[in-house]
């Protein structure tokens, strides 16, 4: 039911944006002013944002009981205690005992699913992960970051993140603080360019109305990756983790927080 209620949402929604082109066709837009405009659009003709029903779809999920164990995730630990979930997004990624590495949100619920409710990888659906990863998220709207690599663990994957940060790859011979260390607090075609110290990655995950569909952090990472034409890695893979490891762990330098989470953005 919800996922219908989903796609009437975007429908409208959708409509409403191309009336918003439509009319705003010619003029240079401020992305950030943009970007409320749309949200109050989408507030006007649905009455809910789109971040709000891929949340409600991710809580359906949490608790339903799945997989070959029938089980739901209420047993998941993200880090404060089986099945706590206020702030718990502020304070990943980290080291679990139970699965011997440090994981990200996304990470830590694949991990869960496999455990918990005997889900093999291949049979896990990305759109299920995001759903999840929307409503955990949801938990920690507007909290301060707090990612302090404390273990040897997470010191290893926040420096193996710094390296990737800094580390040139591709034809185009790119790496990350070309553009967001480089550009800080300019802007780049228009759209403004945030280091982790101040605050980059906050926002996620976060519905992208030019996208029509729900970014996480990793899915916001690949893009970068593809951006710069370097082919992205597996999802869950350590790339994504340590790259989050080090931006989050820089804006919680930089006393940063989440903005809404689900965020809503360009």
């Amino acid at each position: 039911m919800r996922k219908n209620r989903l796609y009437l949402v975007l429908g409208l929604a959708l409509l409403g944006i191309g009336l918003g082109i439509a009319f705003t066709q010619g003029q240079q837009l401020d992305p950030y002013k943009e970007a409320e405009r749309q949200r109050e659009l989408f507030r006007q003709t649905a009455g809910i944002l789109p971040g709000e029903l891929y949340a409600a779809q991710g809580e359906e999920l949490f608790y339903a009981k799945r997989g070959p164990k029938q089980a739901s995730l209420e047993a998941c630990d993200f880090g404060l205690g089986p099945g706590k979930l206020e702030g718990a997004l502020t304070q990943l990624p980290r080291y679990f005992a139970d699965t011997r590495r440090v994981e990200d949100l996304e990470t830590r619920i694949v991990s869960c699913m496999v455990r918990l409710q005997g889900f093999k990888m291949e049979e896990i659906k990305r759109d299920e992960v995001k759903a999840l990863v929307a409503y955990v998220a949801s938990k920690s709207s507007e909290m301060p970051i707090n990612v302090v690599p404390r273990t040897s663990q997470e010191v290893a994957m926040y420096n193996l993140g710094r390296e990737l940060w800094f580390h040139r790859a591709g034809d185009r011979d790119m790496n990350c603080s070309i553009c967001h260390d480089a550009y800080a607090g300019r802007k780049v075609r228009l759209s403004p360019v945030r280091s982790p110290r101040q605050g980059l990655s906050n926002e996620w995950p976060a519905y992208r109305f030019e996208a029509d569909k729900l970014y996480t952090l990793q899915d916001r990472i690949a893009f970068c990756y593809e951006s710069v034409g370097i082919h992205p890695p597996a999802y869950y893979s350590e790339p994504y983790i340590a790259l989050s490891m080090y931006m989050l762990a820089e804006a919680t330098k930089g006393r940063n927080r989440f903005t809404e989470m689900p965020g809503f953005t360009r």
